[in-house]
Formats: C-alpha cells, sequence, structure tokens
C-alpha cells in the first residue's frame, strides 16, 4: 500500500502496525451485544407470533378443541410481551439509554412476570398429566400443558439472556458517556 509521501519507509516490513489507533473496546463489545439482543428479539417474535397464532387458532375456533384448546389466562398478558423487545430494537440506533433501560423494566413486567404466573397456572395441570396420565387440553394430539412447558421454559431462557445482554449493554454505554464526560 503507497503513501502519499511516496514509496514505504526503508527499514519497516510493514509490522510496525501496533502503534496504530483500535477501536475502544466498549465500541466493539456495543456491537456484539447488538446483535445478540437482536437474535433474541428474533427468537422472541417468533414464539410470540406462535403464542398469537395458538390464541387466534383457539378462539376462532378454526381446529376442533381436540387439536387447539383455549388459551391459558397467562397468554393474554404475555401478549404485551412485545413492547420491551420493540422498545429494545428502538434503543439501538442511536444509543438511547433511556428507552433500552424501559426496556429492561417492562421486560420484568410484560414478559417474565407472566410467564411466572403461568407456570403457577399450569402446575396443577402438570401434576395431575404426572400423577395419573391425565390431560384435559390438547395441543395437536400432545397434552397442553407439556408442550407450554417447554414454550415457558424458552421463553424464559430467552429473555433472562436478553435481560443480561441488556445490562451489558447499559454499562458498555454508560462507559463510553463517561469517557466523553470527562474530556
Amino acid at each position: 500500500m503507497a503513501s502519499r509521501a511516496g514509496p514505504r519507509a526503508a527499514g519497516t516490513d510493514g509490522s510496525d502496525f501496533q502503534h496504530r489507533e483500535r477501536v475502544a473496546m466498549h465500541y466493539q463489545m456495543s456491537v456484539t451485544l447488538k446483535y445478540e439482543i437482536k437474535k433474541l428479539i428474533y427468537v422472541h417474535l417468533v414464539i410470540w407470533l406462535l403464542l398469537v397464532a395458538k390464541m387466534i387458532v383457539g378462539h376462532l375456533r378454526l381446529l376442533s378443541h381436540d387439536q387447539v384448546a383455549m388459551p391459558y389466562q397467562w397468554e393474554y398478558p404475555y401478549l404485551l410481551s412485545i413492547v420491551p423487545s420493540l422498545l429494545g430494537l428502538l434503543s439501538f440506533p442511536r444509543n438511547n439509554i433511556s428507552y433500552l433501560v424501559l426496556s429492561m423494566i417492562s421486560m420484568g413486567l410484560f414478559s417474565i412476570a407472566p410467564l411466572i404466573y403461568g407456570s403457577m397456572e399450569m402446575f396443577p395441570a402438570a401434576q395431575q398429566l404426572y400423577r395419573h396420565g391425565k390431560a384435559y387440553r390438547y395441543l395437536f394430539g400432545f397434552p397442553a400443558v407439556f408442550v407450554m412447558y417447554l414454550v415457558l421454559i424458552l421463553a424464559v431462557q430467552v429473555h433472562a439472556w436478553q435481560l443480561y445482554y441488556s445490562k451489558k449493554l447499559l454499562d458498555s454505554w454508560f462507559t463510553s458517556t463517561q469517557e466523553k464526560k470527562q474530556k
């Protein structure tokens, strides 16, 4: 690679790049964490769309009651779990700390809380299925409580990782904000 001043200086083989500027670590972390959170948001969107489809099919009775049961009560407030994800996505373009904090707080309220309530609501049915082998709600031939517990476990993991990465991203943004204020 030629420089503006002419050929490369004598005595260098190109390995003297250590002195050059590098991208600060918190900027690298910010990009990586945004990417991870976006992946989790897309997984959450798939879970959310499947839940919405199940609820629509259950309410409109597009399939028989044996195929798709009516929704559990926890599924209705969980529909609001899309709000924290949208707030998280809105916080990314300009590193908006306020939107990210709102996303994290509302995730606890609209995502984690309905999942905790759902685990308690479905526990008696799961206990009955385990003890007696009887289920009264079905999803495509499988006990609904079994399928919904699998969805619930997946959703808890997605939201927990989303909160973890959001906290690390928030710390990264605070680091860059503090460095700008010190200059």
